[in-house]
């Protein structure tokens, strides 16, 4: 994984920009900062699931921002709140039967079909089950075992079991949110430990931080900007997924008010002056003077569809980049 000068921003500002990532396979990755520094977003942006503004990066060999969904094949999203969410009313073992069903309808191979369907029983068993050692998750030691509802789940145990449903896809990349967040010391070192051995295990793994593991082969900070410039307040992890969910853009004094500067009504009494002098037959002068008039109103107009063009043309490129979030999140 590399990516330089990497960048992406919203209609309220910059999440994060400038960022440097190079990572080899197999690493732990830590994107440290504080919360509101475009941790998440960076997070979304390196799994082809946010499209970046500036910059650029390669992942798996393949090229961000140009092949968005060719990243998003290989890699996997575990704990991302907003995105990746548990269901708390489902039990562990709904959680894992259905990941288990959308990889094969989405990644598994047709001729799978053509098996018994014990076969594919046994096969997703035996997927689940490597899943669960991965993660750390051990069914028996639950209150209900499979059937405990994910309200009933410690935080550690949720943090385990989305990493376990996100491993069931065999991922190349895997990315994981607010790591360490509401963990003691012992249950955090627990939660490294974890990302750690997936990691040896030669999956690249993303997570955001709070504070910085021992464990960690490459650490990401954000919340600068180049030229000292900072991150955007409230378009950062959280902030940003508010501002991508439909925040209006400050638009250029005049060019939406009524008669405002550069407004084409704003110039509409000259030119009605103008003709009026005309139609009142004061001469040659009068005549030209409300034809200048008319001439005026005409750029004034003109210059006033100019600013409205720009202005859409702005707000177009911001909705392209809210469309293309709201797309990953889907």
């Amino acid at each position: 994984m590399r990516a330089e000068g990497f960048g992406v921003k919203g209609p309220r500002g910059w999440a994060f920009r400038g960022v440097d990532v190079a990572a080899g396979p197999g690493s732990l990755v830590a994107l440290a900062g504080p919360s509101g520094s475009g941790r998440t977003c960076l997070l979304l942006a390196l799994t082809g699931r946010m499209k970046a503004r500036e910059g650029h990066a390669e992942v798996g060999g393949v090229r961000l921002p140009r092949k968005m969904a060719a990243v998003r094949r290989f890699s996997a999203l575990a704990h991302v709140p907003g995105v990746s969410d548990l269901d708390p009313a489902f039990t562990v073992a709904e959680h894992l039967r259905e990941a288990a069903l959308l990889r094969r309808r989405f990644a598994g191979s047709p001729l799978a079909l053509l098996r018994s369907r014990a076969t594919r029983t046994a096969e997703n068993r035996r997927r689940v089950d490597a899943a669960l050692e991965a993660a750390g998750l051990d069914p028996l030691t639950l209150p209900k075992g499979e059937r405990t509802a994910v309200r009933d789940l410690e935080r550690l145990e949720a943090l385990r079991l989305t990493v376990a449903m996100a491993l069931l896809g065999e991922p190349r990349l895997l990315a994981v949110d607010d790591t360490d967040l509401k963990l003691g010391d012992a249950e955090a070192a627990a939660a490294w430990s974890m990302l750690r051995s997936v990691a040896d295990g030669g999956v690249t793994v993303l997570a955001v931080c709070n504070e910085v593991p021992a464990e960690a082969d490459v650490v990401v900070r954000t919340g600068g900007a180049p030229g000292g410039g900072t991150a955007a307040e409230g378009a950062g992890a959280d902030g940003a997924r508010g501002a991508d969910r439909g925040g209006e853009v400050d638009r250029p004094g005049g060019a939406d008010r009524p008669g405002g500067a550069g407004d084409a009504d704003g110039a509409a009494p000259a030119g009605n002056g103008g003709d009026t002098g005309g139609r009142a037959g004061k001469g040659r002068t009068g005549g030209n003077a409300g034809n200048a008039g008319s001439a005026g109103d005409a750029g004034d107009a003109g210059s006033a569809g100019d600013a409205r063009r720009d202005v859409n043309h702005e707000d177009d490129e911001e909705g392209a980049a809210d469309a293309f979030a709201e797309t990953g999140r889907a």
